[in-house]
């Protein structure tokens, strides 16, 4: 299991490279994605699609492959794989089959924003996406309110002001922090309240990747 960048191609590991260059096989959410990290770093392992549509019929592939011998490296588009990524039924199988499994950890955006939120991070709870439709997202927010836990969510730039407002409404003015595109050349960090935050994207045409860290209730 091989974390790779989340955006600046310099945040890969010295041992996540030998891994990519030593294994027979590398298994990538995105080929296209994953061979430009390869070219960067002159590696020429072979890529194989593994993928939340494919993973059962190639999870058992590749389970046979490893079976035969084989060393295999699951990457994810970005990040650590396994991680609100594909690579949990393949890590089942492996598991299963007494395969043996190694993590190779690296860069996470969970993390990452963690570190420069501000925010107590003893204890956080990750929730990937809040649901897209706005009644299932002032549900679940409404049964995260009162969680005493600092809160990470994902969040698209589609609806990032609408999920702003939600928040403004139902979690109150407590601290959030918003990472944008972390580590890629765009990167931003705002940090306010849900209304002070809606007050500086005012206007704006969101764009890139979003992750929010939110201020438990009684912090």
């Amino acid at each position: 299991m091989v974390a790779t960048p989340i955006g600046n191609l310099e945040d890969i590991t010295l041992r996540a490279l030998r891994i990519l260059k030593e294994v027979d096989l590398i298994a990538a959410e995105d080929t296209r994605r994953t061979r430009k990290l390869l070219t960067a770093y002159d590696l020429h392992t072979p890529l194989i699609s593994y993928y939340a549509h494919n993973e059962r019929h190639r999870g058992a592939y590749l389970i046979e492959q490893l079976q035969e011998g084989k060393n295999i490296a699951l990457v994810s588009d970005a990040g650590t794989p396994g991680i609100a990524d594909p690579g949990y039924y393949l890590l089942k199988l492996a598991w299963e089959a007494g395969i043996k499994v190694v993590p190779i950890p690296g860069a996470s955006v969970i993390t990452a924003l963690l570190s420069v939120s501000g925010l107590p991070s003893e204890r956080f709870r990750f929730e990937n996406f809040l649901p897209p439709k706005t009644g299932q997202r002032r549900k679940r927010l409404e049964q995260l309110k009162s969680e005493d836990y600092t809160l990470v969510v994902f969040e698209s730039p589609y609806r990032i002001i609408a999920c702003l407002e939600d928040m403004a409404e139902i979690l109150g003015e407590r601290e959030i922090v918003i990472g944008r595109e972390v580590t890629k050349q765009f990167e931003e960090f705002l940090r306010g309240t849900p209304s002070e935050l809606l007050s500086m994207m005012k206007g704006k045409n969101p764009k890139g990747e979003f992750a929010l860290i939110i201020r438990a209730e009684d912090d």
